[in-house]
């Protein structure tokens, strides 16, 4: 009779066996499952991108508004009767008016000065 159990309880285990570890088992669906939940994002992301490409490339076919924003930011076109300014890059990106902040930033920006030299 203890026999009998024994082998009841192997073919229990037997019969679990695959659907636990094996092909196809409860462990690789859960690994699936995450893959297609990243995959699924992945193209939530290419989806919104293809998207603003899309919107862009018929506002570039309809309108000449977005042509000439173009030529103005990435070719640097202006009109016949413009005049262009160019200021330099590092004096651009710095405020027109001194603020409270500015001798801050003009001792960082300041080369540290230089260490005196050890006599011997």
């Amino acid at each position: 009779m203890r026999w009998l159990a024994v082998g009841f309880v192997a073919l229990i285990v037997a019969l679990q066996y695959p659907m636990w570890l094996g092909k196809g088992g409860w462990l690789q669906v859960r690994e699936l499952d995450r893959q297609l939940a990243a995959q699924r994002e992945a193209n939530a992301a290419l989806k919104t991108r293809n998207d603003a490409l899309d919107a862009e490339v018929r506002d570039l076919k309809t309108g000449l508004d977005a042509i000439e924003e173009r030529a103005r930011s990435e070719l640097g076109m202006v009109r016949q009767d413009e005049v262009f300014f160019q200021l330099p890059g590092a004096d651009a990106r710095a405020p027109r008016t001194p603020g409270p902040a500015a001798p801050a930033r003009a001792a960082a920006a300041a080369p540290p000065a230089p260490a005196p030299a050890a006599r011997p």
